[in-house]
């Protein structure tokens, strides 16, 4: 749910789950200082994703709003259990391009789909692709009691009390996601590569092919944006939109939902965003200050009840839900997914 039910009345996009793109992270790495991991989390079914699609992690390091580095992930056709994926590294101009351009640094790498994962080196870069266990956790049904989700409104009607108005918490204080599994899309590189001033920003896109058309269908960033700050009736076009296009379009809209979830007054509200930063919708990481949401973010952060806070100005009673104990120390970080030999 980080960023999970990007589709419309919380579906995947185009309702097709190898679109969605569930989580976005960035920490530097356990094993080595001196180089920073970015993981592209997709697809919660954890299955063979779209082969028309592009998936892609964008860097944008000198504070222009726009890609100054992009991976590009290309997945093949699947074969029974079978599924490989080719690489693409961009650069400068070539960033910008919706296509998937560039070197291509990885070719016809297997895709992981048991608990042995496939890790593939070139140059300076290791890569994996392949399920995983999920580490984002949540309390499903107790968001279900803080939210009126009908009528399209996804997560932007919150209410502090229980339905029944008991005020009660609406928490339920069982993880939703404590055996689930994701596709995961991890790279590590040198931090240097980056190219941090002494920030970067990141942010992750799913496009597909439909009818001989490349069509943006959903966008990773912030943790919790995408259907906490937008009813169905934008949502299409907010994960079609790009960064730099982000404070002129939206932040009119945020400042509108925070006045009602969080009694803000426009000034309080813009205050909030800017110190966040959370237009544009795009992860910021100062790879010299310790990773921890929002500046990147870690495996161990409740970005639930990070974002409820937010919205609430500090109202809202956190979960009481724990991180994950299965992640690992080394190479791709997550742990093994769940039942798979």
């Amino acid at each position: 749910m980080s960023n999970h039910f990007t589709g419309l009345s919380l579906g995947p996009p185009l309702g097709d789950q190898r679109l969605d793109l569930c989580d976005l992270y960035a920490f530097e790495s356990p094993a080595d200082p001196d180089r920073t991991v970015l993981i592209l989390n997709a697809n919660p079914s954890a299955d063979a994703l779209h082969p028309d699609a592009i998936y892609r992690l964008a860097i944008d390091n000198d504070g222009d709003l726009r890609n100054d580095i992009a991976f590009s992930f290309v997945f093949s056709a699947p074969e029974g259990d079978r599924q490989t994926v080719d690489v693409y590294l961009a650069s400068g101009d070539e960033a910008e391009s919706p296509e998937a351009v560039g070197e291509r640094i990885f070719e016809a790498v297997e895709v992981s789909f048991g608990a042995t994962p496939v890790i593939a080196h070139s140059g300076k870069f290791a890569f994996f692709a392949g399920a995983r266990s999920d580490a984002f956790f949540f309390d499903f049904d107790g968001i279900k009691n803080l939210f009126d989700i009908t009528g399209g409104r996804n997560f932007t009607a919150p209410h502090l009390t229980t339905p029944d108005g008991a005020g009660e918490s609406p928490w339920t204080g069982v993880d939703s996601n404590l055996e689930a599994d994701v596709f995961s899309i991890a790279v590590e590189l040198p931090t240097a590569y980056l190219g941090p001033d002494p920030d970067i920003r990141i942010w992750g896109r799913c496009s597909v092919r439909c009818d001989g058309e490349l069509v943006h269908v959903d966008r990773a960033g912030h943790p919790s944006v995408s259907s906490f700050f937008n009813t169905d009736e934008t949502k299409e076009e907010y994960n079609a939109g790009e960064p730099v296009d982000d404070r002129r379009r939206w932040i009119e809209q945020f400042i509108h939902l925070m006045g009602h979830t969080g009694d803000y007054s426009r000034e309080e509200a813009i205050a909030a965003i800017d110190h966040e930063g959370t237009l544009p919708d795009m992860l910021t990481y100062n790879p010299a200050e310790p990773a921890r949401y929002p500046n990147g973010r870690v495996f161990a952060d409740d970005v639930i009840d990070y974002r409820l806070a937010f919205l609430t100005k500090g109202e809202c009673p956190p979960s009481g839900l724990s991180p994950h104990t299965d992640t690992v120390g080394v190479f791709p970080y997550l742990g093994p997914p769940h039942g798979r030999g």
